[in-house]
C-alpha cells in the first residue's frame, strides 16, 4: 500500500548557483589577458600619428597606465567589500541605485562588452589573420563570427574550461611579447636615438592637448580590461583578498611590459615611421629578424585576440545573470546550467549580440564607441568609493584604496577629461554612445515596473 501521508507536492529543488572555482592566477589572468588583446601589437602607430614625438608618446602610455592603476586602486576597494557576481554592476547599484547600474549594464551590453568582443574578432580577422590569408569582406566576417561562436561555447561547458583556456593564452601573449621586445633589443639594428628625436608629420594640428587626448583614447584601449574581473567575484574563492590582490599584480604587470613593448617598438622605428605602420609588432619583429619574425608576432597576436575576446566572454555574462537576479533583465539570464554552474543563457546571448556587431563596423569604429561609455560610467563607479564611503562608513572594508582622496579624485578628473574630449574630437561616435545609453532609460522604467509586479525587490 502506497503512503497516504506523503507529502504530495514536495518542496522544489534549489536551483544551481555559480560555483566558486577561481584562484589567484586565474584572477591575474583574466586581468592580464583581457588587457593584452589587440591594442598593443596595432595602437602604438594611432598614438604616434596623434601625438608625433616620441616623448609625448611615452608620456601617452605611461598616463594611461596611471589611470588604469588608480582605477584598480579603487575598483579594488569595492570589490573587497562587494565580493558578488557582477562586479561593477553590483557597485553602482550600492551607490547609486538600480537605475544607473540598469543604465551600466544596458551600456555593457549594447556596447561595451559587446563591442568589445566584436572589435576584437573584427580585428582578428581584418587586421592580422590577412597576414596569412587573403579574404574578402564576406569570409572576413564568418570568421570574426566563428571566433566568438567558439569562445562562447568553451565558456558554457564550464568556468573552469573557459578559464584553463584563459590561463593558456594569457601565458602565450604574455611570454610571446616579452621575448618581442628581447629580441628586439638583441637582434635590430636600432637606435636609441629614436627616443628623442623625429616627430611624424602632421601631428599637433588639433593642439596638443586635444591630440593628447585622442592618442589617450586609442592607448587606454590597450589598457582596457582590468576591470572584467570584477564580474567574477561570485566564482572566486576568497574574493575579499584575491580579487583586490589580482588586480595590482595584473595591472602592473601589463603597465610595465606595455612601456617596454614602446621602447621596443621605438628602437626600430622612429615616430614619422611608426605611424605609417598598419601592423607595429608585426613590421618591427620583420625588420629585427626577417619574415620568420613577422609570421610568430602575427601567430601570437591573433592568439592574443583570441584570448581577450574569451576573457571578455568568461566574466561579461555574470553582469547581465546578476540584473536578471535582480528583475532588470530576461528572467533566463539568470539561469546556472545545472551540470556546468555557468550562466549559460547569458554567455549566449552576449555571444549572439556581439557576432551582430562584429558584422556593422570597422575595428576603429568599434572602439571609438567602446572607450566612450566605458570612460563615463568607470569615473562613476570610482566616485561611489567617496559615495560609500560617507553612506556606509561601518561597512566592512577589508582593502581600503591607496593614496586616498587623492588617487581616486586623479582618475575622475580624468574620466570627465576623456569623456569631454571625445565629444569634441569625435562628436558623432560619441553622441551615438550617448543616445544608447539614454535609450536606456525608457527601458529600466518597463523593467522596474515588471519587477514591482514580480515582487522582486527593486
Amino acid at each position: 500500500m502506497s503512503d497516504t501521508t506523503a507529502n504530495p507536492h514536495p518542496p522544489a529543488a534549489k536551483p544551481p548557483e555559480l560555483a566558486r572555482v577561481l584562484g589567484l592566477f586565474s584572477i591575474v589572468s583574466i586581468v592580464v589577458g583581457t588587457m593584452i588583446g589587440s591594442g598593443i601589437f596595432i595602437n602604438p602607430a594611432n598614438v604616434a600619428r596623434d601625438v608625433g614625438t616620441p616623448g609625448l608618446m611615452l608620456l601617452v602610455w605611461v598616463a594611461g597606465g596611471l589611470l588604469s592603476f588608480f582605477g584598480a586602486l579603487a575598483i579594488g576597494e569595492l570589490a573587497a567589500a562587494y565580493p558578488q557576481a557582477g562586479g561593477i554592476y553590483v557597485y553602482l547599484r550600492e551607490a547609486y541605485g538600480p537605475a544607473l547600474a540598469f543604465l551600466f549594464g544596458w551600456t555593457l551590453f549594447l556596447i561595451i562588452e559587446s563591442g568589445t568582443i566584436a572589435t576584437l574578432a573584427v580585428g582578428f580577422s581584418t587586421k592580422y589573420l590577412p597576414y596569412f590569408v587573403t579574404l574578402s569582406p564576406a569570409q572576413g566576417k564568418v570568421v570574426a563570427v566563428s571566433l566568438i561562436a567558439l569562445l562562447a561555447a568553451v565558456n558554457v561547458l564550464g568556468v573552469r574550461k573557459g578559464a584553463f583556456l584563459m590561463n593558456f593564452l594569457t601565458t602565450i601573449k604574455f611570454v610571446g611579447l616579452v621575448g618581442v621586445c628581447a629580441v628586439v633589443f638583441i637582434f635590430a639594428s636600432g637606435s636609441a636615438a629614436n627616443f628623442t628625436g623625429g616627430g611624424a608629420a602632421g601631428a599637433g594640428q588639433g593642439g596638443v592637448l586635444g591630440n593628447f587626448g585622442v592618442a589617450l583614447v586609442a592607448a587606454l584601449w590597450a589598457y582596457k580590461g582590468w576591470e572584467t574581473s570584477t564580474y567574477s567575484a561570485g566564482e572566486l574563492r576568497n574574493p575579499e583578498r584575491t580579487l583586490p590582490l589580482g588586480l595590482f599584480i595584473g595591472t602592473l604587470c601589463v603597465i610595465a611590459l606595455y612601456i617596454l613593448a614602446n621602447l621596443a617598438y621605438l628602437y626600430v622605428f622612429p615616430a614619422a615611421r611608426m605611424a605609417g605602420s598598419n601592423r607595429i609588432a608585426a613590421d618591427v619583429m620583420e625588420a629585427a629578424v626577417g619574415p620568420i619574425g613577422a609570421s610568430v608576432i602575427a601567430v601570437i597576436t591573433l592568439l592574443s585576440m583570441a584570448g581577450t575576446a574569451n576573457g571578455h566572454l568568461l566574466t561579461s555574462p555574470r553582469v547581465f545573470y546578476a540584473m536578471a537576479r535582480d528583475g532588470l533583465f530576461f528572467s533566463g539570464v539568470a539561469k546556472v546550467h545545472p551540470a556546468y554552474r555557468t550562466p549559460h543563457v547569458s554567455i549566449v546571448l552576449v555571444a549572439a549580440w556581439a557576432a551582430l556587431l562584429s558584422l556593422s563596423g570597422t575595428f576603429e569604429q568599434l572602439f571609438s564607441f567602446v572607450i566612450f561609455g566605458f570612460w563615463i560610467f568607470m569615473g562613476l563607479t570610482v566616485l561611489g568609493v567617496v559615495i560609500l564611503r560617507r553612506r556606509q562608513p561601518d561597512l566592512p572594508r577589508p582593502y581600503k584604496t591607496w593614496g586616498y582622496p587623492v588617487t581616486p579624485a586623479l582618475f575622475i578628473l580624468s574620466s570627465v577629461f576623456l569623456t569631454a574630449n571625445s565629444l569634441l574630437r569625435a562628436f558623432w561616435n560619441s553622441f551615438a554612445g550617448l543616445a544608447i545609453i539614454a535609450l536606456g532609460i525608457p527601458v529600466y522604467l518597463v523593467w522596474k515596473r515588471r519587477a514591482g509586479r514580480a515582487g522582486v525587490r527593486d
